[in-house]
């Protein structure tokens, strides 16, 4: 008799999850045993930048939209809670996948959990130790929920031993952004993407900035952008301007953008073409710390504390924090030659969505309930 198919639910909430369910579909989509459905909550969603995103990584339309918007945290989780539930009341699936960290990725792993729907978390165990983070809040609640914590580093595993969670729930597996990297290197090199913007390879500095620590408060934006000013006299900076740092601008320091090369938001293949090429990668993005890991690109991490410590212990970056004058002095360090390149990281391949693949092939094909299980040590 024919097997029936493992289902799995994979849901995505944001940009960044995008980079990270693209390689994990393309693996299981490949596997007779799975079959998956894609929901997109809508946390996030600005078409255009959607579907540049979703046609650069090969991602199909989702299965689902649940057009969640913007929000409160409470109303974002919330909608997506009452979503997500009732898709699993609807059609329960074998699993639920999750990537990353956002609303989206908690209030799902509520739904599920209560329904004992078994979930799968990929990028567990991340920390960064700062509870003002909302993002370190979901994580600790989805890896309390998971029954699958899928780790990229050992300080993943070691931060969910100390927790409490189970030895046989911890997988490290790899980092599911370097696959997507790897994937799609060569087609971003093929790009005019520097050329187009009239830039010179290792002559210019890529800077992302976002979090609320460092474009909410109009002292310290002001302050970074003062030093950000500075070296771009001396090698010029690129600035793709994220939506929520544009409206700090305009709020915050009255409209004066900050004398910078600035872009719209780029699609993933263009930036990874102006990323890979750069001499210095400025950010306050926590994906952007394992990329230039990846690429051997320096990067200054604009940010008190980091949930990926092994990009700086082993890999290309430096924590900086938010100090504009800190700032300051790497960035003269990397000018004057001083850059650090680091390695990649153990398993950082290319395969981490085949190893997780493995994982639920193998446990979900055994007949075993995992989400009774998992509900059983949780209680």
């Amino acid at each position: 008799m024919e097997r029936s198919k493992i289902r799995i639910l994979a849901v995505v909430g944001a940009r960044p999850n995008f980079m990270k369910i693209a390689p994990l579909l393309r693996e299981l989509r490949g596997r007779d045993h799975f079959e998956t459905t894609l929901v997109h909550t809508g946390q996030h969603y600005d078409a255009a930048m959607s579907a540049d995103f979703f046609r650069d990584l090969g991602i199909p339309e989702p299965d689902v939209n649940l057009e969640v918007g913007s929000g409160s945290h409470a109303s974002q989780t919330a909608q997506v809670l009452v979503g997500i539930e009732k898709l699993l009341v609807e059609s329960p699936p074998d699993a639920l996948l999750l990537v990353g960290d956002v609303n989206s990725t908690i209030a799902a792993s509520l739904a599920a959990a209560k329904l004992l729907v078994p979930v799968a978390h990929v990028e567990a165990g991340l920390r960064s130790g700062d509870r003002t983070m909302p993002e370190e809040l979901n994580r600790l609640v989805t890896d309390c929920l998971s029954t699958w914590c899928f780790t990229t580093e050992p300080a993943g595993d070691e931060n969910l031993r100390r927790e409490g969670v189970a030895e046989s729930k911890i997988h490290r597996v790899g980092n599911v952004m370097i696959d997507t990297l790897r994937a799609n290197e060569e087609r971003a090199r093929e790009l005019d993407t520097v050329e187009r913007l009239d830039l010179e390879p290792g002559g210019y500095a890529l800077l992302t900035l976002h979090r609320p620590s460092n474009v909410d408060d109009p002292e310290k934006l002001a302050a970074l952008f003062g030093v950000l000013e500075e070296i771009h006299r001396e090698l010029p900076v690129v600035f793709p301007v994220h939506p929520r740092t544009r409206g700090a601008i305009e709020a915050l320091l009255g409209g004066n953008a900050p004398e910078l090369r600035m872009l719209p938001p780029q699609g993933y293949l263009d930036f990874l073409r102006l990323m890979s090429e750069a001499r210095v990668v400025l950010t306050d993005s926590g994906g952007i710390q394992e990329e230039t890991t990846a690429l051997g690109v320096p990067c200054l991490t604009l940010r008190d504390n980091t949930e990926r410590p092994i990009t700086v212990d082993e890999g290309s970056n430096t924590l900086v924090g938010s100090d504009a004058e800190a700032l300051r002095a790497a960035a003269r360090r990397v000018l004057d030659g001083d850059a650090k390149r680091g390695r990649v990281p153990e398993l950082w391949d290319g395969r981490a969505a085949a190893r997780i693949a493995d994982v639920l092939e193998r446990d979900l094909s055994r007949g075993a309930d995992p989400g009774r299980e998992a509900a059983g040590e949780r209680g």
